[in-house]
């Protein structure tokens, strides 16, 4: 039996580029670097943080239900052992590479996407750091096929400043994700308590944000890096089956991106910083198509010129039209109702409803001034990590939507959803086969989005790689990369 996957690569006349892989971090070895990072004491905590998460695993049906422990990842990987070891061990995946069809892959983090997410600060920080030099002396000689992707932390702006510097500065990272949804707890809720016990909100860091990250969008413009999103809402209210790991897993990559892009576009990120791109891992692109769409019919409601009725109420026609279609009692209040228009301020009079301070424009932040600003955004600046198996993909391209969407090949090998590697790439090309997508909109989705996302301010992202010639050609940088 032929390998499927070269075969499809071979038909292709363009590389193949995985904007979403991933690999099976040796846990010893990152442990190893935990130690010198922090000292002994951090790999002591990270060890006590393990069993804490375990706690699913030792607690009796009846201590779940009482406790409401989540029912916990159980990742049940590939039990095909070549697979297990390419996961493993970056030699092995810089050989079987083009076998899978892929020519240049960049390379997220599994265990690493936990610990972007530890609550402790000082933990959270030196395991962050132990991971990056880890990673990067890992890959560091196989820069031809991989661009391992940094850790930024993102709990504060100072930290994630510093170790973008770390990260892009002093060990090469080219790629760098962060989580754009921080669990923090409510201030007057805090107050007095152990803030872990506290009842906690999400920030999106782009919105109303508590801490002022613009010197890190600013910084990363400076150094080149786009701002990639590879986190889940995995602890979010809506999540909490203490039986059922599908009841809490399916979605919440795709839940997570649809409330950071919320706040990066809300908030006017892409106005202040037009070159800046986005990328919103794993989460497919369907989310995308509905928010984007929504957006647009908020805009057409919700601007300022949309939220002028309260003023324009013509209150005496409408005591007309009281006194001619309502029964008596409807009549007898028709002063009071006056003062009810609103659905959700009772008792609250139009002049009220239609003051200049409670008539907010929530696209002003924006800058948006039409529907196409909306669908710029969208197909200019955002990017969407889609795996191999998501057929919705082809919603990105469909010209019935009215915006064409930039939709990144996700091979995710590595983590359940992939129990053989070698069928990814066949998988994604089912949908050209089967008439989902042309093979344009293939060439598209598995080279030249990802090129783009990367590219916008680092024109240099593939020097040296194997695809350094076709991505110059394919996004017309002259002259081609030297």
């Amino acid at each position: 039996m032929g390998n499927r996957a070269a075969e499809i690569r071979d038909r292709l006349d363009h590389p193949v580029i995985d904007g979403d892989g991933h690999w099976l971090e040796p846990i010893p070895i990152f442990l190893e670097h935990l130690s010198e990072v922090g000292g002994p004491e951090y790999v002591d905590k990270m060890r006590a943080l393990w069993r804490a998460r375990d706690a699913w695993y030792r607690a009796t049906p009846q201590e779940r239900q009482h406790q409401r422990l989540r029912r916990t990842i159980w990742w049940g990987v590939t039990s095909n052992t070549l697979d297990k070891a390419t996961a493993l061990l970056p030699a092995l995946l810089n050989e079987r590479l083009p076998e899978l069809g892929i020519d240049f892959a960049l390379i997220y983090p599994s265990f690493g996407l936990s610990i972007n997410g530890i609550a402790d600060p000082d933990l959270h920080r030196v395991a962050i750091r132990a991971y990056n030099m880890m990673t990067a002396d890992m890959f560091a000689p196989f820069g031809a096929r991989f661009a391992p992707v940094a850790i930024i932390p993102t709990q504060t702006p100072d930290e994630a400043l510093e170790e973008l510097e770390y990260a892009v500065r002093q060990r090469g990272f080219k790629a760098i994700m962060l989580r754009g949804n921080q669990e923090r707890p409510i201030p007057s809720a805090a107050e007095g308590i152990d803030r872990r016990k506290a009842a906690w909100y999400i920030d999106t860091i782009a919105l109303d944000s508590s801490y002022d990250y613009e010197p890190l969008w600013r910084r990363c413009v400076e150094l080149g890096a786009a701002v990639t999103q590879h986190a889940g809402s995995g602890r979010w209210q809506d999540r909490a089956s203490i039986t059922n790991f599908t009841f809490n897993h399916v979605g919440h990559f795709a839940e997570s991106n649809h409330a950071f892009a919320r706040a990066v576009f809300l908030s006017g990120l892409v106005r202040r910083y037009p070159s800046l791109n986005f990328g919103f891992m794993e989460g497919g692109v369907s989310w995308a198509c509905q928010l984007c769409l929504d957006l647009i019919e908020h805009w057409e409601k919700r601007r300022r010129a949309g939220l002028q009725y309260p003023s324009a109420t013509n209150i005496a026609e409408l005591r007309r039209l009281i006194d001619r279609y309502g029964d008596q009692r409807l009549k007898d209040n028709a002063a009071a109702i006056m003062n009810n228009l609103d659905a959700f301020r009772p008792e609250c009079s139009v002049e009220e409803l239609a003051r200049p301070e409670h008539v907010t424009d929530d696209f002003e932040a924006a800058g948006i001034n039409s529907a196409d600003e909306v669908r710029a955004v969208f197909s200019g600046n955002f990017y969407f990590g889609c795996e191999a198996d998501d057929r919705a993909t082809m919603w990105a391209f469909d010209p019935r939507m009215g915006v064409r969407l930039r939709p990144v090949f996700s091979s995710d090998f590595t983590h359940f959803d992939v129990p053989d590697f070698g069928d990814v790439l066949p998988e994604a090309f089912e949908m050209v086969e089967k008439g989902f997508m042309r093979e344009q909109d293939f060439r598209e989705f598995t080279l030249t989005n990802a090129a783009r996302l990367h590219t916008r301010n680092n024109p240099d992202f593939f020097k040296g790689t194997v695809v350094e010639q076709a991505v110059a050609a394919e996004l017309g940088l002259k002259p081609p990369l030297p």
